[in-house]
């Protein structure tokens, strides 16, 4: 089993997670998404992944992509612990948060997003800046609301799930974008204290091999 990943990518930051909690040892690939006009580009990666993008993990059947897929995989091989709560109700509840993030969040501040902007669109780095603030913010501001109603240590309850394993990355990469979290305390205390977890200290970008 091999994951092509990349150091910052909040995608392959999701996955990285969810394999230190589950014990599972993979291959990591760096893939630098910058580096020669982006490696993801290349045509020996368009054959793991078409989207051109991470992460993809590598099986005897193939490559899979889309982070919340693979987690999911690996989900159903390997269940304990698991991220998704049992009851019906309490799993499509998680499944929301992350789907929220991975889908109405995470997108609106990509690579490739905001190479478009800057590139195409000769958007500067202010007006770029000021994108990705005022999304992150729509989003954050909702994630505060609902939280509160569920939220324990995790965001939900006191064990870690799928919603965590989203919730994370995306508030690393505010934090790199010098978002003003002063709104969101609930986020915070969350992220906060899944950062003194091993499984995300060891799935974090600083400490991955290809971090620059």
């Amino acid at each position: 089993m091999k994951l092509y990943t990349y150091w910052r990518s909040s995608a392959a930051f999701r996955v990285r997670i969810a394999l230190a909690l589950k014990g599972i040892q993979v291959d990591q690939i760096p893939v630098h998404l910058l580096n020669n006009g982006g490696e993801q580009h290349s045509e020996g990666y368009q054959q793991r992944n078409p989207a051109e993008l991470v992460p993809a993990l590598e099986l005897e059947q193939g490559s899979l992509n889309q982070s919340l897929a693979i987690i999911q995989y690996l989900e159903a091989l390997y269940p304990e612990p698991a991220l998704l709560p049992a009851d019906p109700w309490l799993k499509a509840q998680v499944m929301a948060l992350a789907l929220d993030i991975a889908c109405d969040i995470h997108p609106l501040n990509n690579l490739r997003v905001l190479q478009y902007l800057t590139g195409t669109l000769a958007v500067d780095e202010t007006q770029k800046l000021a994108w990705i603030h005022h999304w992150l913010h729509t989003g954050f501001s909702a994630l505060e609301k609902r939280l509160q109603a569920s939220a324990g240590l995790y965001c939900f309850g006191n064990s870690v799930t799928l919603a965590d394993l989203c919730l994370v990355p995306q508030i690393y990469n505010a934090l790199r974008f010098n978002l003003d979290m002063t709104g969101y305390p609930t986020l915070q205390k969350i992220y906060q204290h899944c950062m003194q977890q091993p499984a995300f200290l060891q799935a974090a970008p600083e400490q991955q091999l290809d971090a620059q």
